[in-house]
């Protein structure tokens, strides 16, 4: 977004930030987090953004959510994010479905994607007239989109070097990875990563540029 010129403002509400005024703003991008959809009483931030998310969705406007915001898309467009059945961590692959190998947001893209999954939470219910753009194995709604500006991911290609050991050191991430893939799992993630580098760096450019030509034709 820098070396397009792009103007952007990032808003911490875990930090307390609050939510700005939409005016003004051509794209809404939602990251992920440690916190869970359903835990409103712990973050009582949770709650607002997905009424803002739902405002902004349905006026027609580009939205891109990541993990958290994935789930968070789905919770505010009517459907339900909840514990997975088989918490997936690692780097693996996730397969795009027809509608994805379709969708405007995959274009230029392999059927199969490798990815960092880091979630033991997922979507369980998908949002009315919402497409299921790539599953995997262990969870069926790895990416969706709805109407024609509204996509979401739940594995993350938008990594750096120094990613996997930032993650690992957010109490939450290291609990969940400890136990899915027992002690030593971070370094091990993080060389597997880094084998993979090139494509996630690859693969996050591509993205990128679909959703931002997305934002120029809704302009």
């Amino acid at each position: 977004m820098a070396d397009d010129g792009v103007a952007w403002d990032a808003i911490e509400l875990d930090s307390g930030a609050a939510i700005p005024s939409f005016e003004g703003y051509d794209a809404l991008m939602v990251m992920g987090g440690p916190m869970d959809v359903w835990q409103k009483s712990q973050h009582p931030w949770l709650l607002p953004e997905i009424q803002s998310i739902a405002q902004w969705v349905r006026s027609g406007k580009p939205y891109l959510g990541f993990c958290l915001g994935h789930q968070l898309l789905a919770e505010a467009l009517g459907g339900a994010a909840g514990p997975a059945d088989k918490p997936e961590i690692g780097i693996m692959p996730v397969a795009l479905t027809s509608a994805g190998r379709n969708h405007w947001f995959f274009q230029n893209c392999p059927s199969k994607i490798m990815s960092l999954q880091w979630h033991s939470a997922e979507v369980i219910r998908l949002p009315q007239a919402a497409e299921i753009l790539a599953e995997s194995s262990a969870c069926n709604v790895n990416a969706m989109s709805w109407g024609d500006c509204a996509v979401s991911v739940q594995f993350h290609v938008e990594l750096t070097d120094t990613t996997i050991m930032e993650w690992g050191e957010v109490p939450a991430y290291a609990a969940a990875l400890d136990t899915a893939l027992g002690t030593g799992a971070l370094d091990r993630m993080h060389q597997s990563a880094m084998q993979h580098m090139s494509d996630f760096n690859r693969m996050s450019n591509t993205l990128y540029e679909n959703f931002v030509s997305r934002v120029r034709a809704c302009q």
